[in-house]
């Protein structure tokens, strides 16, 4: 790739950006109500693009097979005790996450 195409992929990229932050703007004035299905997906849709991360996450775990997915489980276990004590998902996620790497690097091979 050229110079001058990854400056015009980039202006691309930034335009489509900006775009689509200032399109909510337009559709939705300061002055007027937000929409009751806008609002509805807002409540939604968190939850759901959550369910389906897990879901996709934990879709090739072979159970069958060692380890048993006891690395996941241990690391889905441990992200909802960080959750549920801490009540930050950041940080619950973080150490879920590390826990899971170092599993199947170090513990789990």
């Amino acid at each position: 790739m050229t110079t001058l195409q990854a400056v015009i992929m980039v202006a691309i990229f930034a335009a489509t950006t900006f775009g689509t932050r200032a399109l909510a703007f337009v559709l939705f004035p300061a002055g007027r109500p937000t929409p009751k299905f806008v609002v509805y997906l807002g409540r939604v849709l968190p939850y759901a693009i959550t369910a389906m991360l897990v879901v996709y996450c934990l879709k090739n775990t072979a159970i069958l097979a060692n380890p048993h997915g006891a690395p996941e489980l241990i690391a889905i276990l441990l992200v909802a005790a960080l959750y549920l004590t801490l009540k930050q998902s950041l940080i619950a996620i973080a150490a879920g996450t590390v826990a899971y790497m170092l599993m199947v690097q170090l513990l789990f091979v």
